[in-house]
């Protein structure tokens, strides 16, 4: 059995308790995933109030057994490994949302894996995606970026987050991060430990050539969360300039792709054989949490035709 839930930024115009009773009546859910930071809005949580307020942790936590919802995970994606500030901000974001969920009883973070510099002395992260061969800087570039900077990071973290009860790490693989396919995201884990496992997002992977489907046996005992996300290659165009695409997601009628509501993108066919194999894979008593970034269509329209196409795929 799969649960369907919702990654709530998209309803950032409402209170927390507005928020659940939305998702609760409106969309028919009872689960959420909540950011905590990072690069998204945090309209329905103040981590750093939770972490000094324990009597703000159950006021929280009675809202959601109030109406018999559950946290999924909380998410705080962002960069940790930037050089500078923005590291800085987001290695603090991490570890304090590691801490927050060790106070709400929630065992999963959703992060991203962050992308280093090229250099210990270059000020901007570096996302090297072709090959090494040439020009010949790029494999002490890519040396320095996981020995140097991301291995150690992410052995602290592991250990941080077992130390306070969190058991998984979901790591969105993501463009312009170091973690951006399953080849990268196992090298990880390899490396740090078996806290680090995936948060699988189908619309990433289509955009970058890549069929989720194909990955999960892969992935398999290393697949810790699941997004409900979908993306469309607008063929015409992608066939005349590919699918490195530098556009604004804003700017959807001239992108070679764009992310849509579940179902716009794959018919419900895919995601039907997508759940099917993630199921045989062993991923079930666990959640399926939809990510609705459809700038084609209305919030609601993109809800409602993302959960229907949900609802009639995943494994109940």
């Amino acid at each position: 059995m799969m649960k369907l839930s919702l990654v709530t930024d998209v309803l950032k115009d409402l209170s927390y308790t507005e928020m659940l009773d939305t998702v609760q009546k409106k969309y028919g859910l009872n689960a959420v995933e909540i950011s905590a930071g990072g690069w998204q809005p945090t309209p329905h949580i103040d981590r750093e109030a939770l972490l000094k307020d324990n009597g703000k942790v159950k006021a929280f936590k009675k809202e959601l057994e109030a109406r018999g919802m559950e946290l999924a995970a909380l998410n705080c994606s962002g960069n940790p490994l930037a050089p500078g500030e923005l590291g800085e901000l987001h290695t603090k974001t991490i570890r304090e949302t590691i801490l927050l969920a060790e106070k709400l009883g929630v065992k999963k973070i959703v992060t991203m894996s962050g992308l280093p510099a090229g250099g210990p002395h270059d000020t901007i992260p570096n996302w090297i995606c072709s090959t090494i061969s040439w020009p010949d800087y790029m494999p002490e570039a890519l040396r320095y970026q996981w020995e140097d900077v991301a291995i150690p990071w992410w052995k602290d973290t592991g250990k941080l987050a077992k130390e306070h009860g969190v058991e998984k790490i979901a790591l969105e693989a993501f463009p312009s991060q170091l973690v951006y396919n399953p080849r990268t995201l196992l090298k990880l884990r390899r490396a740090a430990g078996d806290t680090i496992g995936i948060n699988l997002d189908p619309s990433h992977f289509f955009v970058m050539g890549i069929d989720p489907i194909s990955t999960i046996r892969d992935l398999k005992g290393a697949i810790y969360h699941v997004h409900g996300k979908d993306a469309r290659i607008e063929k015409d165009l992608a066939k005349v300039n590919g699918l490195m695409e530098t556009k604004p997601v804003t700017d959807s009628y001239n992108r070679t792709w764009n992310y849509v509501g579940v179902g716009c993108g794959h018919d419900l066919q895919y995601w039907r054989e997508f759940f099917s194999v993630l199921g045989m894979a062993g991923y079930n008593n666990d959640f399926v949490s939809l990510e609705m970034e459809d700038l084609t269509m209305s919030v609601d329209a993109g809800l409602r035709t993302s959960i229907d196409t949900l609802k009639n795929s995943i494994i109940k």
